[in-house]
């Protein structure tokens, strides 16, 4: 058995791109060795910023010879017709076997096919695999064609120690690599994975991403406590800073005392988010004057040039951040409010100042409906909710929107309520994101999504298939967990009609607000869908009329779900299903609906009585507990109606020959569906 080593040298490629590239092509590469028979026993992948590494050990030297009958025309067909089957397939008559079949004489061939060298095969499948690679981003250099993700410098193949040919633009495989750029550049040749490994590491190439990050993170945690300070760990700033180096060196910087009164967001997005620094925290938890960056470079100076560098780029940028804090004081938000008339929130949609009005509405609105929520608080909250966006901290540090205005509204002397309500707003902005709790929170929050939803839906922007350029689903699963994660009782069909009255006539409005409800159902399904409830159920109680109240909606599926999946609830849904479909092709054929009193006069088989007193009985008890929304013991008193249905379908025809009989069976049947309606649209839940 042979092994297979291929590298794929260029500079360097983005951090970002570098895992999914090294799965992308050991699927390529892999499916195409199942597909050519060419079996193996374990693959590796390796990826560093300069080159992506796949060895493939247990292959075979050739693919297996293949026989395979055929079986041609019959024996006494006519000579054309032969001759094609022959010429086809590459054998002669006398090659060709006749065999007696049930049809009659047929000519059988044996058609061998040996196999290709493994080596011929695989050279078309790396070619193939590197022109596939789906890199997000590619480019193409000097005069090439070709494209990859940065330039390509080199191609190493090797099967079972031998130089593959494979060719990619004017790069062709030989059997050389170099080693790290600055501290072993120079060419070397390997014959095996075994010594590629070993030569590199001698070249100050870490191969292992996972080997990187663990040296990264035990690094920058003896840094800090060298100390007696503690690593801020984050993941992903250390997936991202393990693709940015081959030979991963951690070192300590300081920060000048000059700039730690900034506020901390604004130091930890200048050192995580721009410069990919790790942040470090004393033993309570305080931002410390430290930072710790990844070098890829070990120098005679033990770094110190480097360290050095880092802490005057960081200087830079952190004036830049003290310039703009003390600056940005200087002046209220209220002050800053004119500005956003100079802003276009969307070409349809108007101004930010024009927003602002409209999510000062909708903050009112929202926050009658909180329990706790001072109205004046949310108002003043939306009014100045956007003006930190004119600011320039927000300017230069987008990501901070929303927290720098909690800051300048907190230096305004704004009320506590209003300045945590502007740094919430945006909450939640992820499936792992935290919801606000505080009632101004809240009621911003919601404002701030529900007139984003209301807007781009009133002009028809609505996120299809793959695509939502404005973030809608977020919008709307972040509404849906503000209102469940709180418990809030909102009559969600009357806000999104306040959201959409607020925006120009001339805009669709009735339409929007049915397409929102729609699109609601839709997000919740995928929300409970995973905790586990079926959305078939959701569905189901979504259909009842004015259901718009998201804890009450949740509460009803909870009790729905425990019903259908007893035997008294999967024998009532047969029941249900069984009425409907007679209903169903009876008023078809009749062209007319049998929703309509029972004649108890017209009742003359005991179990149709019995069914018509049942029904009768239960909603007399269960509507009052449906009003009280106590769930469960409505189900309970539905359940009841199981054995009298059973009986009425064992027992009364109902296509009566009497005209007015069945005419009543019929609207006893419509019974039956109105009153298991009053739980939920039974015929949306799949048996």
């Amino acid at each position: 058995m042979a092994e297979l080593l291929l590298e794929l040298f260029s500079e360097e490629i983005p951090a970002r791109m570098q895992a999914r590239a090294a799965e992308d092509l050991t699927k390529l590469v892999t499916d195409g060795l199942k597909a050519a028979d060419l079996g193996f026993d374990k693959v590796e992948a390796l990826v560093t910023p300069r080159r992506l590494t796949l060895i493939v050990d247990g292959l075979p030297e050739k693919q297996p010879d293949l026989r395979e009958e055929r079986r041609g025309p019959r024996a006494d067909a006519p000579e054309k017709a032969i001759n094609g089957f022959l010429a086809g397939n590459g054998v002669t008559l006398d090659q060709c076997e006749k065999r007696e079949t049930p049809k009659g004489v047929f000519l059988f061939a044996i058609v061998e096919q040996k196999g290709r060298a493994a080596s011929e095969v695989i050279k078309d499948i790396i070619e193939d695999a590197m022109n596939k690679l789906p890199w997000p981003k590619s480019m193409r250099w000097a005069d090439q064609k070709i494209r990859w993700v940065r330039q390509l410098d080199r191609i190493l193949c090797l099967f079972d120690g031998k130089v593959i040919p494979v060719t990619y633009g004017p790069v062709t495989a030989d059997d050389t690599t170099r080693g790290h750029r600055f501290l072993a550049p120079a060419e070397f040749s390997v014959s095996n994975a075994a010594e590629y490994k070993e030569k590199l590491r001698a070249a100050k190439v870490m191969l292992d991403r996972e080997e990187r990050k663990q040296v990264i993170l035990d690094g920058a945690k003896k840094l800090a406590a060298s100390e007696g300070f503690e690593l801020l760990e984050d993941n992903g700033l250390l997936e991202e800073v393990c693709g940015l180096v081959e030979w991963p060196v951690p070192v300590m910087g300081k920060v000048d005392d000059q700039f730690m009164d900034i506020p901390r967001e604004v130091l930890e997005t200048s050192m995580r988010e721009h410069q990919k620094y790790f942040v470090v925290e004393d033993k309570a938890g305080k931002l410390a004057a430290r930072f710790i960056t990844v070098s890829n470079m070990v120098t005679a100076d033990n770094n110190a040039k480097i360290i050095a560098g880092n802490e005057r780029v960081l200087r830079a940028r952190l004036h830049d951040a003290k310039f703009f804090w003390d600056q940005d004081r200087k002046v209220t938000l209220q002050s800053r409010l004119p500005k956003l008339d100079n802003i276009v929130f969307h070409a349809k949609l108007g101004s930010l100042a024009e927003r602002v009005l409209r999510l000062r509405g909708l903050a009112r609105e929202v926050s009658a409906e909180i329990p706790g929520c001072d109205v004046k608080l949310a108002d003043r909250a939306a009014e100045i909710g956007k003006a930190d966006l004119v600011s320039q901290m927000v300017f230069e540090f987008t990501e901070l929107q929303g927290l720098m205005g909690k800051y300048y509204a907190e230096n305004d002397g704004e009320a506590p309520e209003v300045a945590n309500a502007i740094a919430e707003h945006y909450a939640p902005a992820g499936p792992s994101d935290m919801c606000p709790t505080a009632p101004v929170s809240v009621a911003l929050a919601l404002a701030e999504k529900l007139d984003t939803l209301a807007g781009f839906f009133a002009i028809d922007e609505k996120p299809t298939g793959s695509k939502d350029p404005f973030a809608l689903r977020r919008a709307a699963l972040g509404v849906i967990r503000l209102v469940l994660e709180n418990g809030l009782r909102l009559p969600l069909r009357r806000l999104f009609a306040f959201a959409v009255s607020q925006y120009p006539a001339t805009i669709r409005r009735d339409e929007a607000v049915e397409d929102l409800l729609a699109f609601f159902a839709d997000r919740l399904k995928v929300h409970l869908r995973e905790q586990g409830v079926r959305h078939d159920l959701v569905s189901a109680v979504f259909a009842l009329d004015g259901e718009d109240d998201l804890v009450r909606l949740l509460a009803r599926v909870e009790a729905l779900s425990d019903f259908v999946s007893g035997e008294s609830g999967v024998n009532l849904m047969a029941g249900y299903k069984r009425a409907t479909n007679i209903l169903r092709i009876e008023e078809k054929k009749d062209d007319m609906s049998y929703k309509a009193d029972v004649s108890a006069d017209l009742l003359s088989q005991e179990e149709e009585r019995k069914l018509y007193e049942a029904l009768i009985d239960v909603r007399h008890k269960a509507l009052p507990l449906l009003r009280d929304e106590d769930y469960a013991a409505a189900m309970t008193e539905f359940a009841r109606l199981r054995e009298p249905v059973d009986a009425f379908f064992e027992k009364v025809t109902v296509n009566s020959d009497n005209a007015d009989e069945r005419a009543n069976r019929l609207k006893l049947l419509a019974q039956i569906r109105t009153a298991l309606h009053d739980i939920a649209d039974f015929s949306k839940i799949e048996s």
